[in-house]
């Protein structure tokens, strides 16, 4: 049973480090995030800071970093498809940098 729980924690360390690359490329270029949350399913717990919401959800098999404009269309100057395709890159391949580091 503890070998469960520790191999659930480093599996959601990794998720986190993962998710905060996004998260802080993200931020770096100007771009809202609208959610970042580490598990899947419903919220457990969210808080709203500033624009963002934080959440922790039920199942711990993943997370994410929703950003505005990432999955559809969005006017929003801050939106992720209002940046430059080097920006954009930089974004999406952050998670797997801060997992190399």
């Amino acid at each position: 049973m503890i070998n469960i729980l520790i191999a659930i924690l480093i599996f959601g360390l990794l998720i986190f480090v993962h998710e905060l690359g996004h998260f802080i490329a993200a931020k770096f270029y100007k771009i809202r995030v609208n959610e970042f949350a580490l598990g899947m399913g419903p919220a457990i717990f969210k808080k709203q800071v500033g624009e963002t919401v934080y959440s922790l959800r039920w199942f711990p098999i993943g997370g994410y970093c929703a950003m505005e404009g990432e999955d559809k269309d969005s006017d929003d100057e801050r939106s992720f498809g209002s940046k430059k395709l080097y920006q954009r890159f930089i974004v999406l391949i952050a998670g797997s940098f801060m997992n190399l580091l």
